[in-house]
């Protein structure tokens, strides 16, 4: 197929932030984790698709199979829907304890 660019897991963005390798980025409707760090307004890779261990908010409860939204203003995600993006769903329970702050998340590859 002649007009195929690539297969589209991992893309290529321009860091609207500084960015930690394996930290959660928001460009517009295409979230992704960046592959390494980035400095805000650089070239980054990053994989829309798979499954991640990502900053969550602290003391929150996961259930599996929760939706999971992008807080891009904390830069963690959350359970919580108002003003944040949905980006994926939960893959493990997390219980709402003080300092559990890494959740699993299987993103959508899409943003809604």
């Amino acid at each position: 197929m002649k007009n195929r660019i690539q297969k589209g897991d991992t893309v290529t963005l321009i860091a609207p932030y500084d960015v930690a390798s394996g930290g959660g980025l928001l460009v517009g409707s295409v979230f992704g984790v960046a592959n390494f760090a980035a400095l805000s307004g650089a070239p980054v890779e990053a994989d829309v698709v798979g499954v991640f261990d990502l900053a969550k908010a602290d003391a929150q409860a996961w259930a599996q199979g929760a939706k999971i939204y992008w807080d891009n203003t904390a830069k963690v995600c959350t359970t919580v829907n108002t003003s944040n993006t949905l980006i994926g769903a939960a893959m493990l329970a997390v219980a709402n304890t003080a300092g559990l702050t890494v959740g699993r998340v299987r993103l959508n590859g899409v943003v809604s």
